[in-house]
């Protein structure tokens, strides 16, 4: 596939798999059931989904490990717990609050990353995180009085996890990634069929749970796909494009408007965000752009 088609098709699937990731929420709160059972049918699910598309990719030679080692266990262990967390968040507050929140992760990432692996952790990118903590303080505030502020703290806990889950691939860069999520998914049935009864749920939820399953493994298989196709830095530019989404299809499908406090501090995040994202992506054009015309005057 020439270079240009194989960009634009990473660019499609990105931007594809934050469609399917803005549904997260909508999907979550249309399920009666209890989050570590909702965890636990998304996860099985969906683990059983990118456990066929991982043994599809190893039909050629190439294909992903399966041998998780144990930085892999770790891996699946933390998606586990983001996972659950994720879920519970979402069935404690607002949407919009949820989806903000986690488009920090970022900087989170960068701070962890220059903590546990040493990466440079740049002005910039601490002025924007700075900026993300202020807009995520004015949503964790107005949840105090609200009665959402548990469900605000279980998006930071899903955040700060998933965030160390990003930092941990980028160390452990030999472990099987999608592999990790699939063992992941199925490791949720563990605690809910211990804690909850994931058998007892209502008939109406079966297709919710399918459909729920079934845009998580898409989600992230449409974004494993995608990214691997574009510069990271767009790839984070594009992934912003998730939280409109899942506010918009939290006020259509379940007429949830966030307060003034959401929306505020929404804002100041997603600012931050898309324009730290814009920086790096503009930085990294130029970049490819100056290595193409050195090589046009070399020949």
């Amino acid at each position: 596939m020439p270079a240009g088609s194989d960009h634009r098709l990473g660019v499609a699937l990105v931007s594809a798999s934050t469609v399917v990731f803005g549904f997260a929420g909508v999907l979550t709160k249309a399920i009666d059931a209890d989050p570590l059972t909702v965890t636990c049918w998304r996860g099985l699910i969906g683990g059983l989904l990118m456990t066929a598309y991982v043994l599809w990719r190893r039909r050629g030679i190439g294909g992903e490990s399966l041998r998780l080692g144990w930085p892999g266990w770790l891996l699946a262990v933390l998606g586990t717990i983001a996972s659950i967390a994720f879920i519970a968040a979402f069935k404690n507050t607002y949407v919009a609050n949820v989806v903000v929140i986690y488009a920090t992760v970022p900087f989170v990432v960068a701070l962890l990353a220059w903590l546990i692996i040493g990466e440079a952790f740049r002005r910039e990118t601490a002025i924007a995180a700075a900026a993300c903590l202020v807009g995520v303080a004015i949503m964790v505030r107005s949840g105090l009085g609200g009665g959402h502020v548990q469900g605000d703290l279980l998006a930071l806990v899903m955040t700060l996890t998933f965030a160390l889950y990003a930092v941990l691939v980028r160390r452990f860069r030999d472990a099987p990634v999608v592999w990790a999520g699939a063992v992941s998914g199925l490791l949720g049935f563990i605690p809910a069929w211990f804690v909850s009864d994931p058998l007892n749920v209502p008939v109406t939820d079966w297709p919710v749970l399918a459909t729920f399953g079934c845009t998580f493994a898409l989600a992230v298989i449409l974004w494993t796909e995608g990214a691997r196709r574009i510069p990271a830095a767009e790839a984070g530019l594009l992934g912003t494009m998730e939280v409109p989404f899942g506010i918009l299809f939290a006020w259509l499908f379940l007429g949830e408007a966030p307060p003034a406090a959401s929306l505020t501090g929404g804002a100041i995040v997603l600012g931050a965000v898309v324009a730290h994202s814009w920086r790096d992506w503009a930085t990294s054009r130029k970049g490819i752009s100056g290595i193409v015309q050195k090589e046009s005057e070399n020949v």
